[in-house]
């Protein structure tokens, strides 16, 4: 099961105490301060490992917590710190406080890592408060509480090319069929639930290609599967823009699908875009395609995913145009 939200509590560890002791020797009973400071709590981190895909552990373990520090011992032994705790996130999860929203991690590559909650520090023993006007203190500090804090992870598909497009556009047999990814196809809305992940090859050129769930009007504002799709293209360098050549008024759901865009975040629209009529294999050879008038587009072409009509072109135009986005290119 693919699951991109959960919410978890984090616990650091404590500090431990400082201690109250003196030294006792053989010939001087009433030596000085000796005791050692409370070791540190320990720290909560999150890192980012590309063996997981989703969030679903979170569903069944919501707290972690990390060990306290050992108190302080005798003859200035400092206590030993908490063992640190590493909470394990798919790249590509966004790590927020869930009570204020502060951001406070983006992990987007294999083994980055973010601190998320500090454990506290350990106390001072009587030692550390030893004086030429105060020889004998008889008290020590409490450790510190580890902080404590509930987060919101969200993960966002990490996607060089996210095909977005109304249900049953043919995004999933587009996937299919360029990749070796086997997303559920079927004919009736909805057959994507979730995003699917597929490796195209053009040219000796990789690149990553998101299936995202259909997108319906409204769904910037959560109608449909709504913010589910929205949030797996924010991070992807390409769109293509999906439309059924044997649908009603394609060029209407043309603008429809650049509204829920600009709808859900003005950035969406400023990334690289084409338009891809599918299913030509519907329509009678040589049908004229609907001219949409943007000038933001780098290609307008039409394909069929069934029989491989104009895949090779559009493979090649999205290579290009990834190479040039990752080189910091201009678009073209």
């Amino acid at each position: 099961m693919f699951v991109d939200l959960a919410e978890i509590r984090l616990i650091a560890g404590d500090g431990g105490k400082g201690l109250i002791a003196f030294r006792r020797e053989k010939f001087n009973s009433r030596g000085g301060p000796s005791g050692g400071a409370g070791g540190r709590g320990g720290d909560i981190f999150f890192e980012a490992d590309q063996g997981m895909a989703t969030l679903m552990d979170f569903r069944y373990k919501t707290v972690y917590r990390a060990p306290r520090g050992a108190h302080g011992g005798g003859n200035n032994r400092t206590g030993r710190s908490g063992t640190d705790v590493t909470v394990k996130v798919p790249v590509g999860t966004l790590v927020r406080d869930a009570e204020t929203g502060e951001q406070v991690g983006d992990l987007t590559e294999h083994g980055s890592r973010v601190l998320a909650a500090r454990g506290g520090r350990g106390g001072r023993g009587n030692s550390s408060f030893a004086s030429s006007t105060r020889r004998a203190p008889q008290f020590a500090q409490d450790g510190e509480p580890g902080q404590s804090r509930t987060v919101a992870l969200e993960l966002k598909l990490i996607a060089d090319v996210g095909l977005v497009g109304f249900p049953n556009a043919g995004k999933s047999t587009l996937l299919s069929r360029i990749s070796q990814a086997t997303p559920k196809i079927a004919d009736y809305p909805f057959t994507t639930l979730t995003p699917n992940l597929g490796v195209a090859v053009s040219d000796n050129r990789s690149f990553v290609v998101a299936d995202i769930p259909g997108l319906i009007e409204g769904a910037h504002s959560g109608k449909g599967l709504g913010l589910d799709f929205l949030r797996h293209i924010e991070r992807t360098l390409v769109l293509v823009l999906l439309i059924d050549i044997s649908a009603a008024e394609p060029r209407a759901q043309y603008d429809t699908l650049l509204g829920e865009l600009a709808s859900y975040s003005e950035a969406l629209t400023g990334k690289p875009r084409c338009l891809v009529f599918s299913k030509l294999d519907l329509v009678p050879a040589g049908t004229a395609l609907p001219e949409v008038g943007d000038e933001k587009l780098f290609l307008s072409t039409g394909i069929s995913a069934v029989s491989g009509l104009g895949l090779e072109q559009l493979l090649r135009a999205l290579a290009d145009q990834v190479a040039r986005v990752r080189s910091g290119q201009d678009p073209v």
